[in-house]
């Protein structure tokens, strides 16, 4: 009897070692291209992929996406989102060093020099510029088996919690809004959701300080789901929403198209 507790123990240890270590820590990278290097970055996205999938088979990256954005804050803003996904704050911190990029790039094209590399990383800086980039950590997801694909559609969602409202802000996602995801998931009017807070300190002035992830296969799951009216909700659960919605000011919502996948 000793023999089973004291597995059972250990069983429930390991996987609460397993849950930490599955903390995923993300980059997410805005990108602005002037319009007429748009067509050069196409390419370079592409190289992109490939040199990204070097660092994932070197496992300094747990995965990245890059998406083309449909709509915004301001169109004129940004085109374009990578989001690179890590296992490990250092690595997220660290990220990927020029030389690294440089490294990778030449075992994806053994055919360029270590001149055309450069020259290709030169040109690439050139074209773009990214006036904003945001360290998040993801604190909760739902559970679904979301096939991350070129086509898929994304809402990134930037909100910010209320001053003294941040606990309650992360409780009512956590409680109230996960669950009404995980329904929705289960319904087949999504894909994939997920709640990130910022991983790195910010003070009052900051422009957010959280993102939801709102994954669909498609447009078609899109608008049903933005058709969707859950009239089964009871009015506790109108009013916790409702109390959960005015602990957040929901600054902007990027909708965006996946188009390069490396995982």
């Amino acid at each position: 009897m000793k023999k089973i507790v004291i597995l059972l123990v250990c069983g429930l240890l390991w996987a609460g070692v397993l849950n930490a270590q599955q903390t995923q820590y993300m980059v997410f990278e805005f990108i602005k291209v002037e319009k007429d290097h748009l067509f050069d970055y196409i390419e370079f996205k592409d190289l992109m992929e490939k040199v990204y999938r070097q660092a994932l088979n070197d496992k300094r990256i747990k995965a990245w996406d890059f998406w083309s954005l449909q709509n915004g804050a301001d169109e004129g803003d940004f085109q374009y989102i990578m989001v690179t996904t890590y296992d490990d704050p250092v690595k997220m911190m660290n990220g990927l060093d020029d030389e690294s990029m440089m490294e990778y790039t030449k075992i994806a094209y053994p055919h360029l020099t270590g001149n055309q590399v450069a020259t290709l990383f030169e040109q690439s800086l050139s074209m773009r510029d990214m006036p904003m980039r945001l360290y998040m950590m993801e604190i909760v997801s739902t559970d679904d088996s979301f096939q991350f694909k070129p086509g898929a559609l994304a809402s990134f969602d930037l909100m910010k919690a209320v001053e003294g409202k941040f606990q309650e802000y992360e409780k009512a996602e956590i409680e109230v809004f996960r669950p009404i995801h995980q329904k929705r998931i289960e319904q087949g009017l999504m894909g994939h959701w997920s709640f990130l807070r910022t991983a790195l300190p910010q003070g009052s002035e900051a422009k957010s300080t959280h993102l939801t992830l709102n994954m669909y296969k498609d447009y078609m799951q899109f608008f049903n789901a933005q058709a969707y009216e859950d009239l089964s909700q009871t009015a506790e659960q109108r009013k916790a929403v409702n109390e959960g919605l005015n602990s957040r000011d929901q600054k902007w919502v990027y909708l965006a198209t996946l188009e390069n996948v490396v995982r």
